[in-house]
Order: structure tokens, then sequence, then C-alpha cells
């Protein structure tokens, strides 16, 4: 079968989260060529003209679609599945109406609270009203996965006067802010199946030393700056105890509900906080997610016993049961 991988052209002096991409191609396309795939590999812009006539020319059988963003920005995700959609091939992970809305952070959480699915509080940064003194806050991205703009100077006290005047410097089209919550952090990492959606493995981020006061928070410099304390000092873990095994389960059954409300295919992660009480919230949903070779998604792969070739198996079935239904 002739199978075309195609990921977003990286922009000039693309920082590490941008250029992590060529790491996944990579990786599927040495899992396409023991799966005996015939693999091309196309990198595609804002010129959806062309990228439309160069898929025609190569005429693949099946898309893997890697395409995180265009020009680097997040919103414009969905572009690719619609580009795809108009050529009528099947193609892997999330389709493009559902793609548009997980990539938005508060499209998704509207999903979750239709659902009564515990997310965190929310509101927009022009409805100040909402600010509790008493509560810990965190002005958010509404577009960009990766954590890109979102570290620990986000993270806002609502008695904090300075931080709240200067909230105006941010458009309320690509900010929100979200109730913090305090507590332990949880990510799930999903597969398709034709049984529905597998949990590979729930994996928890431990922040290890974290002086008293410094948010406990998976920021851009936890994931992608290796000189960084908070890289050195986050680490993930996937093994527990029996104490956890009530709220591990919970959490696995709360992301198969956030796969079936989002209506997801192929694969992804949801990530978790869960408060000093025990009680999970549904941080972001990650629809066609990071599965470089040190992504969390790699490592929750071979915790479950798969190989990545299995699961790059499992996600073309997917796309062919979709595209067939």
């Amino acid at each position: 079968m002739k199978v075309l991988i195609i990921h977003n052209k990286l922009s000039e002096n693309a920082l590490a989260d941008e250029a992590d991409v060529l790491e996944q191609v990579k990786l599927v396309e040495d899992a396409l060529i023991l799966l005996n795939h015939e693999v091309s590999v196309l990198s595609v812009s804002l010129d959806l003209l062309k990228a439309v006539n160069e898929i025609r020319q190569i005429s693949p059988d099946l898309i893997f679609n890697l395409v995180e963003s265009f020009e680097n920005k997040g919103e414009l995700v969905y572009f690719a599945p619609a580009v795809i959609d108009i050529l009528k091939i099947p193609y892997t992970g999330t389709h493009t109406v559902q793609m548009f809305q997980s990539s938005s952070k508060t499209l998704t959480k509207n999903i979750l609270i239709r659902n009564e699915i515990p997310t965190p509080d929310s509101f927009e940064i022009n409805d100040l009203q909402n600010i509790r003194p008493d509560r810990k806050y965190i002005l958010k991205p509404r577009w960009e996965e990766g954590s890109l703009g979102l570290d620990e100077d986000a993270v806002f006290r609502g008695d904090d006067s300075s931080f709240i005047q200067q909230l105006n410097r941010f458009a309320p089209r690509d900010y929100f802010i979200e109730e913090f919550v305090e507590g332990r952090e949880f990510n799930c990492a999903l597969l398709a199946t034709k049984d529905g959606p597998r949990v590979l493995a729930v994996a928890e981020i431990e922040f290890i030393d974290f002086p008293e006061g410094k948010p406990k928070m998976l920021g851009f410099k936890a994931k992608w700056d290796e000189e960084s304390f908070e890289y050195t000092n986050t680490v993930r873990r996937l093994d527990f105890d029996e104490n956890d095994n009530d709220l591990l389960f919970q959490l696995g059954d709360l992301a198969k509900k956030c796969w079936v409300s989002c209506d997801l295919r192929g694969y992804a992660r949801v990530d978790f906080r869960v408060d000093l009480q025990g009680n999970p919230f549904v941080l972001e949903v990650n629809s066609n997610p990071c599965i470089s070779p040190d992504s969390g998604y790699f490592a929750a792969a071979a915790h479950a016993g798969l190989s990545f070739t299995e699961v790059v198996a499992l996600i073309v079935e997917d796309a062919f049961r979709f595209h067939q239904e």
C-alpha cells in the first residue's frame, strides 16, 4: 500500500517543540516500512493548492497526518484534514471538525461541560469580575499545545492586582483564564481499536524538589528547555502502588469519555490535574498528540507492551475503518 506521511513545513529558526515533528516522521516512516508499505513524505505549508496538487501526483492509498500547525499557528491545524477530505483519501487521526474543536482549549471545555466531565472553572480575560482573591489562576493560550506560551509566570493569585492590571495586554481571542488546580498532574494515552479506545497507560508527572511557592506545572520549559530546572526536575512515572488503583481507573474512564464526547480517532492524550481532595479535572484533550521517541505517548505504548510498529498498524486500521463507515 502507498502511504504518504504529511507534516507541517518548519518555520525559519524553528524551536524544539516545532522541529520535533521531524522525529515523529522518521519514527512513523520506519514503522510503516516494517509493515511493508511503500512510504513517501511531504511537507505542507499554507500554499494548500500546491499541497493538493502534490498529493494528487503521489496518489497515495492512505495519508498519515502528522501536521501540527501551519506557520506555527495551532489554530490552523485543521486545514490539513480539511484538504484531505476534499481529496477523499483515507487518513489517520482526528478529522476536520473534531480537530478544530479539540485544538481550541475553550471549545473543548464547552464539550466537556456539556457531557458533565469535570474541568477547572474558566472565563474570558475581559470578565475579571469572576476573579476571587482567595483563588489561584493561570493565564492560558487558547490554541497552542506543547505548552507554548505557558510557564509559571502565567500563574497568579486573585489578589495580585499588579498582574491583573496587565491582563489587558493579552488579546481575548488568544488567551483565557482558568482556575489553577493545586495537586497532582497526570495524563492518559489512548489508542483506537475496533472495540473502541484503549487506555495504554496513565502517567503521573512528578515535580521533584520544587521550592515552596514555585508553581508545579508542566510548562514550556519543563517540556523543551533541557538546561532548565523545570526540565531536569519534572519526571514522568508509569508505575504506581495499589493505593492509586481506584484513581487510575477513574482517570482512564474519564479519558475514554473525553474520546467519545470529542469524537476522536486514531490516538489521543488527555491531561489531568487531581486536587488535594482527590478530585480529577480534565485540563486538555489532545488529538494527534506528539509521538516522538521521547514523548509520553511513546512511553505509554511501551508500558502497555506494544511496539511502536503495532501502534502505527492500529492507527492505520482505524483510518480505514472510519473511511468505510
